[in-house]
């Protein structure tokens, strides 16, 4: 699931009109902006299978990323000091919801390697990944319905806000599609390391809702 907690965050906000999309972006896709982290520092591990076409990477542990117990605490958290800073309730719940979907997206397509909570934990996961082009069609129709939600929530304020959602848009497929047919990093290290380039879509997010108010 790559494109589709995209298209989450983007259709939240029709929920959160006050909320700028890059931090709906962040909140979406904190587990995985954390992951790359927590790979470099060691505190969590993947193993590569370079002769799996289908699976080139085994989800050894990452119960502080991708646990369902530590999603509901980011959230809570990433939901509270929004609410600290802006005291906008309704933000601060869409917000922790965001951070929430992307365990619950995640459920659909991995394998059962999510853990509900740190430790022993059983894991799950409904493996919707066994079948590319079923996974495909799921992530595309959430993608397309949040991209409808934002078109509706908000509109250009300038001629950088017609062009520019448009760029995020195309620039977001291009993403999706180099993970799905890119040659398998060689290293945990350059896993790490690549995921940091998310971040650009963050920014990205920012600019675009800078360049567009709401409806």
């Amino acid at each position: 699931m790559v494109i589709g907690h995209f298209g989450f965050g983007l259709g939240a906000k029709k929920f959160a009109p006050k909320v700028s999309l890059g931090l709906l972006f962040m909140a979406v896709q904190w587990a995985d902006l954390l992951w790359p982290v927590m790979l470099l520092l060691g505190v969590e591990h993947v193993g590569l299978q370079p002769g799996n076409s289908k699976f080139p990477l085994d989800f050894t542990d990452y119960p502080v990323t991708h646990s369902l117990l530590m999603g509901m605490v980011w959230g809570a958290v990433f939901g509270f000091i929004y609410w600290l800073v802006k005291k906008d309730m309704r933000g601060a719940m869409v917000l922790a919801i965001c951070v929430l979907s992307h365990w619950v997206l995640d459920l659909i397509v991995h394998n059962p390697d999510l853990p509900l909570f740190p430790g022993n934990s059983p894991k799950v996961g409904l493996g919707l990944w066994n079948w590319p082009v079923l996974t495909g069609l799921v992530e595309g129709a959430l993608f397309i319905i949040g991209s409808t939600f934002y078109l509706q929530a908000t509109k250009a304020k300038n001629t950088t806000g017609k062009w520019s959602f448009w760029l995020l848009a195309f620039l977001l497929v291009v993403m999706h599609l180099a993970g799905l047919f890119s040659p398998m990093p060689n290293s945990v290290t350059a896993i790490g390391w690549g995921g940091q380039f998310q971040w650009i879509f963050i920014l990205l997010g920012y600019w675009v809702d800078r360049n567009r108010i709401a409806n």
